[in-house]
């Protein structure tokens, strides 16, 4: 499933054997994620899990 527009998207990934997923394109360029960059995942039981760059999750918690 891919849909995209200039503000949002929705793309399905597929966990590899290695429990790995690969951060769609339109996601690392609408949030300027570049190699080496960290995410941090965070995860609900209730409301599924989350990706966030690590500078943009400590400026929200600072």
């Amino acid at each position: 499933m891919k849909e995209v527009n200039e503000d949002r998207f929705i793309v399905s990934v597929k966990v590899g054997p290695k429990g790995q997923i690969t951060v769609p394109a339109e996601a690392r360029r609408m949030f300027d994620i570049k190699e080496g960059d960290t995410l941090m995942v965070m995860g609900d039981k209730t409301r599924g899990i989350a990706l966030i760059k690590d500078t943009e999750f400590y400026k929200l918690m600072g």
